[in-house]
């Protein structure tokens, strides 16, 4: 009889609250709403405390505000940053 009621409150607590929850409902950066030139600029001043000299902050920066974010910068590409090293 334990094992009958057991089940029974299982399956009504799956369905009282199933309602309630999304499983799986995506990833959390489009949940939140990210902004693609936010993280690009972001991006751009961590590479360039990363990087100090080496690296063109502003013309980095510039270029998220020209491309509206669409070439987000990765400190660890080198692909990414090289139009922004500079040869000191």
């Amino acid at each position: 009889m334990a094992g009958k009621i057991t089940v029974l409150f299982a399956l009504f607590a799956f369905i009282a609250f199933s309602g309630h929850f999304q499983i799986a409902a995506g990833s959390p950066a489009i949940a939140t709403g990210y902004d693609a030139m936010e993280i690009c600029i972001e991006n751009c001043a961590q590479c360039k405390k990363m990087l100090g000299a080496w690296f063109e902050g502003p013309l980095c920066a510039e270029s998220c505000i020209k491309f509206k974010g669409k070439l987000i910068p990765e400190c660890e590409d080198f692909a990414s940053i090289s139009p922004f090293l500079n040869k000191l």
